[in-house]
């Protein structure tokens, strides 16, 4: 539906970055099961996005926006804990954490001013 040519290279770029830990923290701190939460809900956020933009409707790009920001939130808690099981230092998920704000943010604004058309199109839903 829209180009959203940011967010979609930063979702992408994080995507990369998300694996990356994973196999970090599966190879070298023997994690398995917190590694493969944060595996599935940072690769989404970039799926979800390619899904928002080949979208065939306004109600469509939304509703996957929305899932966009919802897998970023799940990603950030997956983060912070790890971090604070000690399988991420501070600087690794510092460096993730600020990744995930800008992509929340993205999608957040996004949503907010996609809302607000919807709501001028169709005042009643």
């Amino acid at each position: 539906m829209k180009n959203s040519n940011i967010l979609q290279e930063k979702s992408y770029a994080f995507a990369i970055r998300i694996v990356k830990v994973y196999k970090f923290l599966v190879d070298k701190k023997k994690e398995f099961v917190l590694s493969k939460q944060l595996l599935r809900s940072g690769t989404s956020i970039g799926a979800n996005t390619e899904e928002a933009i080949g979208g065939q409707t306004e109600k469509d790009f939304f509703a996957k926006m929305n899932i966009v920001y919802k897998e970023a939130r799940e990603t950030h808690y997956w983060i912070r804990l790890l971090k604070d099981t000690d399988f991420l230092d501070e600087n690794q998920a510092q460096s993730l954490l600020i990744d995930c704000d800008e992509i929340l943010k993205i999608s957040g604004s996004s949503i907010k001013t996609l809302k607000i058309k919807m709501n001028k199109i169709f005042p009643n839903s």
